[in-house]
C-alpha cells in the first residue's frame, strides 16, 4: 500500500524543531514527506497538492488551489495561530480538517504566568537586583508593598487553552476566579465553578487580571484607558496572550501612575527596539515572548501532530490539536510569530 503524502511547509518552524529524531523517523517511515522549496512554492503546490493527504504548515491556500486538493484530509498549522490565508469555508464544506498545535504552549505559559504573578506580588525580581547591587533591604522593610496571592480576586479575560491550564495552578491560592469570554456561555463558566463577569465588573473588582484571549477583528485595543482606569490601586495586570488586545499607549500611561503592577510576555512590535521607552517604565516585569518557547513544548508539537494524523488517516476526528471552528476562525487576527 503506497504511503500517504505529507507536504512539509512548517516555516517559521522546522521539522527538527518540532520533532525529536525518533518522531521524525516515525513521520518519514509512515508517510512520504514532500518538502516545499524556498523558491517557487506556489508552483510546487500547483504541481503536488492533488496528491497530498496532509499539509503541515500554514501556507496561503485559496479556493483555486484547494480545488485541486482532491485527497487532502487536513491542514496542520504548526505556527499555532489560525491566520487569514486559507479558504476556511471551503475546507469546512469539504470536511478538510484545519487544526493547530497551540495546545502545547498552554501549560508552559500558565506556569510562567504564575511565576510572574508571585514575583510581582513579592517583588522577587527587584529584590534580587537590589541584592546584586548591594542595596538590599532585610525583613519587613523589603516587604512594605508586598502581598499574598492567597484569597485574591482573580479575573481571567479569555477562557481558552491558556486559562484552562492556568486556573488549576491558582486554585490552591484562591477560589475567587471570575471569567469574561463572549464566546463561552455563562452556564459553561458556572459549570467550572467560576463567576461570569462583564469587562466593567472585572476591571472594577478584580485584584489580578490575566489577559489570555486570542486576537480577533472585534477585540483589537479592547482594553483601553476607560477600563484600565477602573482598576484598583495596587492591582496586577498580566498580559500573556496577544498585545493587540490591549491599547499599549493607554496601558503604559496607566502603569506610569505608579499604583498598578504590570507583567507582559508580548509586545505590539517584536523584537522590541533597543531604544523603546517601554524599557524604562517602572513597576513592569518583562518577558521577551518566551513564555511558551520550551524545547519540550516544541517537541510536543510533533507528538500531537503524529497522533492526530494517525486518527485522521483512519477517518476519525482529531483530538490533540486545536480544531478551527466555523463560527470563530474567520474572526481571528493573530500575527504570525517572527522568532521561534
Amino acid at each position: 500500500m503506497p504511503k500517504l503524502i505529507v507536504i512539509s511547509d512548517p516555516f517559521p518552524r522546522t521539522l527538527d524543531l518540532i520533532f525529536t529524531k525518533k518522531k521524525l523517523r516515525e513521520l518519514k517511515t509512515k508517510y512520504k514527506v514532500l518538502t516545499v522549496p524556498k523558491n517557487n512554492s506556489h508552483k510546487f503546490y500547483e504541481k503536488n497538492i492533488h496528491n497530498a493527504t496532509f499539509i503541515m504548515g500554514q501556507p496561503n491556500l485559496d479556493k483555486k488551489l484547494l480545488l485541486k486538493a482532491k485527497k487532502l484530509k487536513a491542514i496542520i498549522n504548526v505556527e499555532s495561530n489560525f491566520m487569514d490565508n486559507i479558504d476556511y469555508d471551503y475546507c469546512f464544506k469539504k470536511r478538510i480538517h484545519v487544526i493547530a498545535t497551540s495546545p502545547v504552549f498552554s501549560k508552559p505559559v500558565a506556569e510562567i504566568a504564575l511565576g510572574m504573578t508571585l514575583s510581582l506580588l513579592r517583588n522577587i525580581h527587584n529584590a534580587h537586583l537590589d541584592f546584586v547591587k548591594g542595596r538590599e533591604k532585610y525583613g519587613l522593610e523589603s516587604n512594605l508593598k508586598a502581598s499574598l496571592l492567597s484569597e485574591k480576586k482573580i479575573g481571567l479575560l479569555g477562557f481558552g487553552d491558556l486559562a484552562r491550564s492556568l486556573y488549576p495552578l491558582l486554585l490552591p491560592f484562591t477560589k475567587d476566579i471570575n471569567v469574561y469570554d463572549p464566546w463561552i456561555s455563562k452556564k459553561k463558566i458556572k459549570q467550572f465553578g467560576f463567576n461570569s463577569m462583564s469587562l466593567n465588573q472585572m476591571f472594577k473588582k478584580c485584584e489580578i487580571i490575566y489577559v489570555l484571549a486570542a486576537v480577533t477583528t472585534k477585540n483589537k485595543n479592547l482594553i483601553d484607558r476607560k477600563l484600565l482606569n477602573k482598576m484598583k490601586p495596587n492591582s496586577l495586570f498580566v498580559l500573556m496572550s496577544r498585545a493587540a488586545v490591549v491599547n499599549f499607549k493607554d496601558l503604559i500611561k496607566r502603569v506610569k501612575k505608579g499604583d498598578l503592577l504590570f507583567a507582559t510576555d508580548v509586545f505590539p512590535k517584536e523584537p522590541v527596539t533597543k531604544n523603546d521607552p517601554i524599557r524604562k517604565v517602572k513597576n513592569v516585569l518583562f518577558s521577551a515572548h518566551r513564555a511558551g518557547a520550551l524545547e519540550s513544548a516544541f517537541f510536543n508539537m510533533g507528538n500531537i501532530v503524529l497522533k492526530d494524523m494517525n486518527l485522521i488517516s483512519k477517518n476519525l476526528q482529531p483530538k490533540f490539536c486545536k480544531i478551527a471552528q466555523p463560527k470563530t476562525v474567520n474572526l481571528l487576527a493573530s500575527k504570525p510569530v517572527a522568532i521561534n
